[in-house]
């Protein structure tokens, strides 16, 4: 039996998120079908991370166990005739028996985009945020940092998943314009449910002057959901980049451009 871990990228519209659901379209279902499909059996795949509806992945692994004989390069090729255009695996590793996409995972960054202009552009929908008032990327970057370090990062996330712990490290969490885009590179050790959309919108409140940066700091440590910003929609989020325990460098992730 061959553990085989996956390197995919996802344009989640389409989908109820990565996660199974019944009678929902997601990535995790849309993608078993295919291997299934490939390699004659049943299979059950691990994935990195719940992603949310919208939500997108310019870096995913997921890994499963197949009897198939098929060699691993040419699994990406097999996968995809089988795939819809918005899910697309590009590479293929026959890993050891205890890797686990998310169990090996030690650390993950999301980027959420902000499109910050006056007039809309069209080909960002569901990929960015539009935000038509300026947005002061020294003020953003000013809020970001009070994120960094070990929290109990309770007030930026939506109640929906049990945890053991709501502490997290963030290791930085980095604002970046380029002309009217936003993007918002957090990294962290795990992320709670909706925590990076949550951390983004408390981040463009202080923008907005809702709260001077520094305030975020007491926030956290008062853990009141309602005193931070909002979750902001999901289309702006993107998976960006993995780190493993095992293979970090075959799961390095391509730039966003």
């Amino acid at each position: 039996m061959r553990n085989i871990a996956l390197f995919l990228m996802y344009e989640g519209t389409a989908y109820h998120g990565w996660q199974m659901q019944k009678n929902l379209s997601t990535v995790q279902q849309t993608l078993q079908k295919a291997i299934e499909m490939v390699v004659g059996h049943n299979v059950l795949i691990t994935g990195c991370g719940r992603t949310d509806a919208g939500v997108h992945a310019r870096c995913y692994v997921a890994n499963f166990r197949t009897t198939s004989t098929i060699p691993v390069d040419r699994l990406p090729y097999a996968l995809n005739t089988h795939l819809p255009v918005d899910i697309v695996v590009t590479k293929a590793f026959e890993v050891n028996e205890n890797f686990n996409a998310i169990g090996s995972c030690v650390r993950k960054e999301y980027t959420y985009t902000i499109y910050n202009s006056r007039v809309r552009d069209p080909f960002y929908v569901n990929r960015a945020w539009f935000y038509p008032k300026h947005l002061d990327e020294k003020i953003m970057q000013a809020a970001a940092d009070q994120f960094i370090g070990t929290h109990d990062f309770a007030a930026v996330r939506s109640v929906g998943t049990d945890v053991k712990s709501t502490v997290r490290t963030v290791y930085y969490y980095d604002v970046i314009r380029k002309g009217n885009i936003i993007e918002l590179k957090v990294c962290a050790n795990g992320f709670l449910y909706n925590m990076a959309r949550a951390m983004a919108g408390t981040v463009v409140y202080a923008a907005e002057g809702k709260f001077p940066p520094e305030q975020i700091g007491q926030i956290l440590k008062e853990g009141n959901r309602t005193a931070a910003g909002p979750t902001v929609p999901p289309g702006g989020l993107y998976m960006t980049h993995l780190w493993y325990d095992d293979g970090i460098d075959r799961f390095e992730c391509p730039e966003i451009t």
